[in-house]
């Protein structure tokens, strides 16, 4: 009896301990009341016109914060608003590791002015006025027409400042960071195209302040473990943890030499702790095609110039600024260099994700092959290719911009197909989430 009562009080020691350790665990890497808030902003559907989009409709982590639905990535790739029948003009680019892209700037090299850093697919969220280009481009959507199409970035913290968080705006942000006058008349105002809440000056500043600050809360969130996890195969890897297998271990020499992938998906200890982020938050134009599927082709009251339209991408924006107008055409057509990190995160293997500024290639075989191919074979007669007929025909359509294609790192790699293949095995072992055996 007395042995018995040893055993188990033994076992619940034990047990003690192991709760202890874990639930401690838990704790320290717990998100902090920032990040916290910053997550349920960023899940709010009620942050839109119309209470039915969030952030996470566009960027969702079951696919590596991107887009979530296979439907649309099969075809145009782009995303529709909180307003019916409106889309944008690109494919939702993934928010994990964003966090990490420094302020936009450029530093000379050969001659030519190369941008490093800032957000969006065309960099126009540089970070200057927030310092964290993650924040300024969280502001964005939120105002957008063809996204979440608030009137007034005061409709975002008035739904913020009334939301029942399980933390609260002023919790984080202090007493009073809430203390706004409303209109009786906000909620009709917030819920109407060319709204203005009127404001007293004291109350405006009270509530753009606020705004930077719920722009700053997502930036935390997605600045956290939960979304830069760096928890893939080849973290594992790099920790000594796991083994790559032949196909990757290959995947990954080819994409360090005869495949050119990391001279911009660079394997430099770039992260927190010196992981590579696999981009160099430069911009380059891949010479990709139009993406017939585009819906935004037909929005004419957002592009009157149908399927004229071109996406000029960094240079287009660099067009406007006065400081850097002078480099805009030979940037015209460049994109944001993206991590391949969670390239082929998906929540089942049938599920399609697209990939390019415009999500025109629908596997990664597909654009390694174009990255592979790209000058070897014949321009299809029909610029609207698809992919698939595109593959079909032995051909690929001339690209969306002529002008500024980089031909000295794509376009004629001289892989044959099993070495297409090892690349792909290898971008696939960048998924977050990745469960090691232990064994």
């Amino acid at each position: 009896m007395n042995r018995n009562r040893v055993i188990r009080c033994a076992w619940i020691f034990w047990a003690v301990l192991v709760s202890a350790f874990f639930v401690g665990t838990a704790v320290a890497h717990d998100l902090t009341p920032i990040e916290r808030l910053g997550k349920f902003i960023f899940f709010d559907k009620n942050l839109s016109i119309n209470r039915n989009q969030s952030c996470a409709a566009c960027h969702a982590p079951q696919v590596g914060w991107t887009g979530p639905e296979a439907a649309l990535n099969k075809g145009g790739a782009v995303y529709e608003g909180s307003i019916a029948g409106r889309f944008g003009n690109r494919k939702p680019p993934s928010s994990a590791y964003a966090t990490l892209s420094p302020i936009l700037h450029y530093q000379m090299q050969d001659g030519e002015a190369v941008f490093i850093g800032g957000n969006f697919w065309d960099g126009r969220a540089t970070g200057e006025r927030l310092g964290n280009p993650a924040a300024d481009q969280a502001q964005g959507p939120f105002l957008n027409p063809l996204e979440q199409a608030l009137p007034d970035s005061a409709c975002v913290v008035y739904r913020v400042c009334t939301a029942n968080y399980p933390v609260s705006f002023q919790g984080v942000w202090g007493a009073g960071a809430c203390d706004i006058e409303w209109p009786a008349d906000v909620e009709t105002v917030c819920a109407t195209e060319g709204g203005m809440v009127e404001l007293s000056d004291d109350d405006r500043a009270k509530s753009e302040t606020a705004y930077d600050n719920i722009a700053l809360s997502i930036a935390a969130y997605e600045d956290s473990f939960k979304v830069n996890a760096f928890t893939s195969k080849f973290d594992y890897y790099l920790a000594g943890k796991v083994r790559l297998t032949v196909w990757e271990k290959w995947g990954l020499r080819l994409f360090t030499t005869k495949g050119k992938c990391a001279n911009c998906h660079t394997l430099d200890p770039a992260g927190p702790d010196g992981e590579p982020l696999f981009t160099d938050f430069t911009y380059d134009n891949l010479g990709v095609p139009r993406n017939p599927h585009n819906p935004f082709y037909n929005e004419p009251t957002f592009n009157p110039d149908g399927k004229d339209w071109v996406d000029e991408g960094l240079g287009g924006f660099l067009a406007t600024r006065s400081d850097y107008k002078m480099y805009a055409e030979e940037n015209y057509g460049k994109q944001k260099v993206p991590t391949v990190r969670n390239v082929d995160k998906r929540p089942s293997k049938r599920f399609v994700k697209a990939y390019g500024h415009n999500g025109y290639f629908k596997s990664l075989w597909g654009i390694v092959h174009f990255y592979n191919t790209r000058d070897v074979k014949p321009v299809c007669p029909d610029p609207f290719t698809t992919e698939a007929k595109a593959l079909c025909q032995g051909c690929w359509p001339e690209p969306e911009v002529a002008a500024n294609v980089n031909t000295d790192e794509l376009g004629n790699l001289g892989l044959n197909t099993w070495e297409e293949i090892a690349i792909v095995a290898f971008l696939k072992t960048l998924s977050d989430g990745y469960q090691p055996s232990w064994r």
